[in-house]
């Protein structure tokens, strides 16, 4: 029996750069394996753990296209959208839409991690 998610991985060319990023953003902890530089996990804070793995000629999503699609996207609670979003830009996030700005009934707005990935803050 599967009892849980263990972590989400995200590929990217600098494993450590992500997780620095994602541990600033979430208020986790940058967990090192000196054995392993090219699998780097961010750990303590509410929910899954995210690992960040290095790949060889990585290549980041692209959002909306298609060309490379992100196979995956993550969504983060929020109590403060405008906030949130000013932290996430001050750490090396960059918006990919506005969604409240074009949809009124929409909560959410979408970012790109450092690595390229797609996300969401989604106000709680």
């Amino acid at each position: 029996m599967i009892r849980k998610l263990q972590a989400v991985a995200l590929d990217c060319a600098d494993p450590a750069e992500l997780a620095r990023f994602y541990a600033d953003l979430l208020g986790g902890q940058v967990v090192e394996d000196p054995e392993d530089p090219d699998w780097i996990e961010v750990r303590g804070f509410e929910g899954t753990p995210l690992a960040c793995q290095r790949v060889d000629g990585y290549r980041p999503p692209e959002w909306p296209g298609q060309q490379h699609p992100q196979q995956l996207h993550l969504d983060f609670d929020v109590d403060d959208l405008e906030e949130d979003e000013q932290r996430a830009l001050a750490l090396g996030a960059t918006v990919l839409e506005r969604t409240d700005q074009v949809r009124p009934d929409a909560n959410w707005r979408v970012y790109a991690d450092p690595a390229g990935h797609p996300f969401c803050l989604c106000a709680h």
